[in-house]
């Protein structure tokens, strides 16, 4: 069983304890594995943050083309954040999308894994 401390360090939170539930029935090869593919796909809390303010300022929603919301991104391009409203939304719950992101991501990574065992 792989330590997430261990393989992802920078992980905190409700991130570290579902990445956590997924290492736990891993080997210490493929966790390393997972981190290494993980990190490459990771988006931080902090970037949607950023970029999340940035939509307040300038160009509304670059964060929801980060996470892959390709559809969302344009209808906040197109609207000004849904008129700063979702975009203040966003700004809120940054850390929530980011952890959906993440856990998507680290899904399809573990799939991934298992099915090459």
């Amino acid at each position: 069983m792989a330590n997430v401390m261990q393989v992802l360090p920078e992980l905190e939170g409700d991130e570290q304890l579902f990445v956590q539930g997924i290492l736990k029935d891993l080997d210490d090869a493929k966790a390393q594995q997972f981190a290494l593919s993980y990190r490459a796909r990771r988006r931080d809390p902090q970037i949607i943050l950023l970029t999340t303010l940035v939509g307040l300022i300038g160009i509304a929603g670059i964060q929801r083309f980060l996470i892959d919301q390709i559809g969302m991104g344009v209808v906040y391009l197109l609207t000004g954040g849904l008129c700063a409203v979702g975009t203040i939304v966003d700004a809120i719950n940054y850390k929530k999308l980011a952890f959906e992101y993440n856990s998507k991501q680290a899904q399809q990574i573990i799939a991934m894994l298992r099915s090459a065992m």
